[in-house]
């Protein structure tokens, strides 16, 4: 038992890195309001802010005792510039100031996760499989095997593949804006196992934490 913290899970989707947490109190914020609504239902305990997580960091990041963050990653991911139908586009620099803002201002665990992007990496991240992790701990987790075809898993079928390697089930279909795949929001999910692993290390480092002026131990 890693014992009572107060918890901030930002863009929590369907919650994959929070499932397997326990002694937490957990406030997650979501936007789109209909994986908020499913969120609530598989994670009652939670306090859920349907809202803007780039603007709950700056307002609230003091106020708890890790921080994971995921932020959309389609902006960043290879598959931007693969396939037919692909408009060009700015990256989210929400992302990167997430990550110094964190950096800077945060004395807490704190994590981020994103996707290995199609440009060189801005600021050095450890990667485990397809995650790179960003944080002020040090990291050395394993990733869970994916399912063969994991990123061709884009059907009813596929959700119920992802569900079941997951163990987050659901009935409902959710959808993403614009986007028509029901196992989107289950392929952008962290595996309660490896979300557990992050989540844990961060508590049981805390010696070799940084110790510069930016970076105090928590």
């Amino acid at each position: 038992m890693v014992g009572d913290r107060r918890v901030l899970n930002l863009y929590a989707g369907v919650g994959g890195n929070r499932k397997l947490l326990r002694g937490v109190d957990v406030v997650a914020v979501e936007s789109d309001p209909k994986i908020a609504a499913l969120y609530s239902r598989l994670y009652p305990d939670d306090e859920v802010v349907v809202g803007d997580a780039h603007q709950y960091l700056l307002d609230h990041g003091q106020e708890f005792d890790f921080i994971w963050s995921s932020p959309p990653c389609q902006s960043h991911s290879r598959f931007l510039k693969s396939g037919r139908n692909r408009s060009p586009r700015y990256p989210d620099m929400a992302l990167y100031q997430e990550i110094i803002y964190l950096q800077h201002f945060i004395k807490v665990p704190w994590v981020v996760e994103n996707v290995q992007p199609y440009y060189g990496v801005l600021i050095p991240a450890t990667k485990v499989g397809r995650h790179l992790f960003w944080s002020n701990y040090e990291i050395d987790a394993v990733d869970v095997p994916r399912p063969a075809g994991f990123i061709n898993q884009a059907t009813l079928a596929g959700k119920e593949v992802l569900m079941d390697w997951l163990d987050i089930h659901y009935d409902e279909r959710i959808y993403y804006a614009g986007n028509h795949c029901p196992a989107q929001v289950l392929r952008n999910a962290v595996h309660p196992k490896l979300g557990l692993q992050v989540f844990e290390q961060a508590f049981t480092v805390a010696a070799n934490a940084p110790t510069d002026s930016d970076n105090e131990p928590w």
